[in-house]
């Protein structure tokens, strides 16, 4: 049974397209899910875009401990769950921004971008956005939807995070 070069040339065509395909799969970045992310550095005084990998790192390693809400952080956070398309969302963006300077060092302020982040928007049931996390240092987090005036949000700072 010969082979033509026709047919050699056609099957080691399919084979290294196959694995240049293989190749590029697995070394691309995978930030949709977090796996191959890069944690950013926090900097005081400023809302910090958070990703998979910061929130496992800083917030709760959900991965490892799916059933069980373990605050990894010494300082309470708030973290606002966003779409750059949401108008709401939009309007408290500079709140935060304020919030983060007018309570650094006391809370940290994070912004995850749920259109980014489907795997986080998913594990806290983000429907409705902006969403508010607010994260006390000992205690399960609470979540406020919908924007709300400064006002709201710093009485929450002092009543449930116990921040002054």
């Amino acid at each position: 049974m010969a082979t033509s070069i026709d047919d050699l040339m056609k099957k080691l065509f399919f084979i290294v397209a196959l694995y240049s395909l293989i190749g590029l799969n697995a070394c691309s970045s995978n930030d949709k899910n977090g796996t191959d992310q890069k944690v950013r550095e926090y900097q005081e005084g400023t809302v910090n875009q958070m990703n998979g990998a910061m929130f496992t790192k800083m917030i709760w390693d959900f991965k490892k401990n799916p059933d069980n809400w373990a605050f990894k952080g010494d300082t309470p956070c708030i973290i606002d769950f966003y779409a750059d398309w949401c108008r709401p969302c939009k309007m408290v963006a500079p709140i935060m921004e304020e919030i983060a300077k007018e309570y650094k060092g006391k809370v940290k302020i994070f912004r995850i971008n749920t259109d980014e982040e489907r795997e986080l928007a998913s594990m806290f049931r983000i429907n409705s956005i902006p969403a508010v996390m607010l994260i006390p240092k000992s205690g399960k987090p609470q979540m406020a939807v919908g924007a709300q005036p400064k006002e709201s949000y710093v009485k929450a700072i002092h009543d449930f995070l116990m921040v002054k």
